[in-house]
């Protein structure tokens, strides 16, 4: 396999066609090697339209939704950014060349030291990855400027929303299989947001979510 021309073909074939039309974000996918956040059993889907199995029952999400999202972020050099599910670092490694910093937290211990073990390799060093459960945020690196949950929930908890500085934003796939979409939620001031949703969508639920009871009268 041709790795640089497997890598246009996904840039171009995928994830243009999706919207994705962000030069820095289409530069990005050049820098920050896919290849190399991928398990080895699936090399060879480093760059097809898919979901690729990682350890615990997770997975990576489909390229074009990981390059849509961080299209819809707009993060800056400046900024502080908080990732819900480490997965292999992959989204971690490209906030983190748009960002100052970023807390990446994963529940599984096996993916925390994958991540860590990817992102070391890829010279990655603005990136810290806590283990435990990021499902009602990370309070102790808060208020964030951006923060990115990479998996779905039925609802955003309130924690979240308490977590983000004024003027930060919140992207988060919200609903129940099939039918998600993803929002984008912007802090406008202390006590109002504004909640956008961008496009539809379907990916496995956070894990660690605690799930809304679902009441019957």
């Amino acid at each position: 396999m041709n790795i640089e021309q497997a890598r246009f073909n996904m840039i171009e074939q995928q994830i243009r066609p999706w919207n994705v039309l962000d030069q820095d974000v289409l530069d990005l996918l050049v820098v920050v090697k896919r290849e190399q956040f991928v398990p080895a059993a699936y090399q060879a889907l480093a760059f097809v339209d898919t979901e690729i199995p990682l350890p615990g029952g997770e997975s990576m999400f489909a390229p074009k939704l990981e390059a849509r999202l961080l299209q819809e972020l707009t993060v800056k050099k400046h900024e502080n950014v908080l990732l819900v599910g480490a997965g292999s670092g992959y989204l971690a490694a490209l906030l983190a060349y748009k960002a100052r910093h970023v807390t990446a937290v994963e529940l599984n211990p096996e993916l925390k030291a994958l991540a860590e073990k990817n992102l070391a390799a890829a010279g990655v060093v603005n990136v810290t990855v806590e283990q435990g459960n990021g499902a009602e945020g990370w309070p102790s690196g808060a208020p964030y400027d951006v923060i990115l949950i990479a998996g779905a929930l039925e609802v955003l908890p309130d924690a979240f929303l308490k977590q983000l500085k004024v003027g930060g934003r919140i992207a988060a796939i919200i609903g129940e299989a099939p039918v998600m979409s993803v929002n984008v939620i912007t802090r406008v001031s202390e006590t109002a947001y504004d909640t956008v949703k961008v496009f539809e969508t379907n990916v496995k639920p956070l894990a660690g979510a605690v799930r809304p009871s679902h009441f019957t009268f």
